[in-house]
């Protein structure tokens, strides 16, 4: 009764005041909202926007965990002072507390910056603006950490973050109206404001330099950047990593895109709470197995001669680009983000096969940036709504069609 009493108090107090949003943000967090409808016919149901959120940052969870296991094994692979895993997913020499230290030390700053940051310019336009802070910055917040390099500077991050808020979701009205996922948003203008950071160049190590170089290199360094899978390929070299590496996620790449398994069961946990759309992830993995097969029957073909730049991507077993690179966490937790991709069943179906399409298509031309799935999304995102448009009205054409039919 007394905690009860103290948030009646505490609530009274802000009331009518600035800071009334800041309060009812914190207050509702953990407990369920007073408020109620008031007019008109409204829908009861036992979840909001705050829950829908929580279900999605579990799903993401796993993968937050694994990048911290991986970030270290990465470092000390690298360092010459860990040994490669040889057990599969449950490998013993992955699973360490040292790695895990290692990972958590990187990373955890990461997702510090994102949410604090986030969610204090969310705080500010709430209070400038006098509505309710909105909970949309939940994901947000859990997926920037993911898609990022773990060894960016925390600055460049927080300037992001600002850009990522204010410009992808604030400017068109906050939760719901935006029609940039914000966590791309940052994502873009980190690449295009810092492309070297976001390329790893400032700490890059030649996978090809031998162990004592490689240590004497880095002697002096937080964590070493390994190359990774789709950098290799873009400049003509193998992959260097075996399916199963690529599949259970033991590469270097960012935090949280590098376990195509803990996405897929991501994925799979989103669809059966009803909140990832099954139609965007597998239109997705279509449109980009139609590619990638497009682009392997181009070099059986003969057309491109070996040796060309687009050869080594274009000669990628078509189905591997589903297990390298970001494809698999762009589609699951990204394209299927409710709020930017297409809302009409039908053009889910368009709107995910053309960001597949499209995400192959820009990592085998563009060598200088062979991560596609970004701008693929973003660009979709712009088009949803076209999509969407023609989708209904070729709808309402036939319903006319079928209703002349029935009065002729």
């Amino acid at each position: 009764m007394g905690l009860k009493s103290n948030l009646h108090n505490l609530k009274e107090k802000y009331k009518g005041t600035k800071m009334a949003p800041a309060f009812n943000a914190i207050h509702t967090f953990l407990y369920l909202p007073n408020e109620t409808t008031h007019n008109g016919t409204h829908i009861k149901a036992a979840d909001d926007l705050k829950r829908t959120m929580n279900i999605v940052i579990m799903a993401l969870v796993p993968c937050l965990l694994f990048g911290m296991f991986n970030a270290g094994y990465q470092h000390n692979l690298a360092f010459g002072t860990g040994s490669a895993v040889t057990g599969g997913f449950l490998s013993p020499e992955f699973w360490t507390l040292d790695n895990f230290l290692i990972g958590a030390w990187k990373i955890l700053p990461l997702v510090v910056v994102s949410y604090g940051v986030g969610l204090a310019v969310e705080f500010v336009f709430a209070i400038i603006k006098k509505h309710e802070v909105e909970e949309g910055y939940l994901v947000t917040g859990m997926l920037v950490p993911l898609i990022v390099p773990v060894d960016i500077p925390l600055w460049m991050l927080a300037v992001a973050v600002i850009f990522g808020v204010v410009i992808g979701k604030e400017v068109f009205g906050g939760t719901g109206m935006n029609i940039l996922n914000p966590a791309l948003t940052i994502r873009a203008f980190l690449f295009f404001a810092y492309p070297t950071w976001m390329s790893g160049d400032k700490v890059w190590v030649e996978g090809a330099v031998k162990q004592d170089q490689l240590i004497a290199a880095g002697e002096n360094l937080d964590a070493i950047s390994g190359e990774t899978i789709l950098g290799s390929l873009a400049q003509g070299k193998e992959a260097g990593y075996d399916v199963m590496d690529m599949f259970f996620g033991f590469i270097p790449g960012s935090v949280g895109e590098t376990s195509t398994l803990l996405i897929l069961l991501g994925g799979l946990f989103l669809i059966f709470a009803k909140i990832g759309s099954w139609r965007i992830m597998l239109s997705s993995v279509i449109g980009a197995l139609v590619m990638g097969l497009i682009f392997n029957g181009v070099v059986s073909s003969g057309w491109i001669a070996e040796g060309s730049k687009f050869y080594t991507l274009m000669n990628t077993e078509f189905w591997h680009h589903l297990l390298i690179g970001g494809f698999a966490f762009g589609t699951v937790y990204m394209a299927t983000d409710p709020v930017t991709a297409s809302q009409t069943n039908k053009g889910k179906w368009i709107y995910g096969f053309l960001i597949g399409f499209i995400s192959i298509l820009i990592r085998v031309f563009n060598p200088a940036y062979p991560e596609g799935v970004m701008l693929a999304i973003l660009l979709m995102n712009v088009f949803a709504p076209t999509i969407d448009h023609y989708v209904v009205q070729g709808n309402v054409k036939q319903r006319m069609k079928r209703l002349k039919a029935k009065t002729a």
